[in-house]
């Protein structure tokens, strides 16, 4: 893959950032001569990919500490954000979780965490960001979906929950923002090789069982890196699983019957 010309000089904000896909982002964002503003609880992390970043490419990167499951923190970081940057060009609303089980057996605490960040703080960052963003006439919302916002499989309810609130949330948006000039763009991943199962599914069991078709987070971003400030509906990874995922919204009934032990794997 080349330079992606439209990113150079350009400040993207990521939320999500000091592992997992989003520190890959933040590392190709610089490399293509843009300007990571990264996000995260995790400052030990984020300085020394800020520091990598700069040793690298010779780009300053800058970063916030953030639990975004504060909702009233997380608003004054983002004003804080914009005050310090001026304008932002693009954000890309990277941070989720999950935590995998039945439902009768998930803890409350967990699903509230689920839904506050995968959820909740998205839809905050982007509130916050788009008037900004329509009033510059131009910017790029580029959210983290999942193919699990397509279809829904046991011990992942609450999850795909999120997520098919995640794609309905980006499919009005980018119809509602399309003549301002914003592009907003879902991105829907099969599982990822990132730390994201130690939370989800700590007995690794749903890791093993994925492991053949697990995708690469730097490819991921690259190609996310790649898309920025071009108008694109979704990406979706692998692209055989989004097939799927078409079959089902034809068929539901079908293609749950038929892979229900592929379904009951985690």
């Amino acid at each position: 893959m080349g330079m992606n010309e439209r990113v150079k000089g350009r400040k993207i904000l990521i939320t999500g950032a000091s592992s997992g896909i989003g520190q890959y982002l933040a590392i190709h964002v610089a490399q293509q001569g843009g300007t990571p503003i990264m996000v995260a609880r995790s400052t030990d992390r984020l300085r020394i990919i800020a520091d990598k970043v700069e040793e690298s490419f010779g780009i300053k990167a800058y970063w916030y500490e953030a639990d975004l499951s504060n909702d009233a923190d997380w608003k004054d970081i983002i004003d804080q954000i914009c005050y310090d940057h001026g304008s932002i060009d693009a954000l890309i609303n990277n941070a989720g979780m999950a935590v995998f089980g039945y439902v009768a057996d998930t803890k409350w605490k967990d699903i509230e965490s689920m839904i506050s960040i995968n959820v909740k703080s998205l839809i905050r960052t982007t509130h916050q960001l788009l008037p900004h963003f329509i009033q510059q006439g131009n910017g790029h919302i580029v959210n983290i979906a999942s193919q699990a916002g397509k279809i829904a499989t046991p011990k992942s309810a609450v999850y795909a929950a999120t997520k098919h609130a995640v794609l309905g949330f980006t499919n009005a948006l980018r119809m509602e923002v399309e003549d301002d000039g914003v592009f907003v763009t879902s991105v829907n991943l099969g599982p990822v090789r990132t730390n994201f199962f130690k939370q989800a599914d700590p007995s690794g069991s749903y890791e093993r069982s994925v492991d053949r078709i697990m995708l690469d987070p730097n490819h991921v971003a690259q190609v996310v890196v790649q898309g920025l400030f071009k108008k694109q509906r979704e990406i979706n990874l692998p692209g055989w699983m989004n097939s799927g995922s078409k079959v089902y919204s034809i068929a539901p009934a079908l293609m749950e019957k038929a892979m229900q032990g592929q379904f009951n794997k985690k």
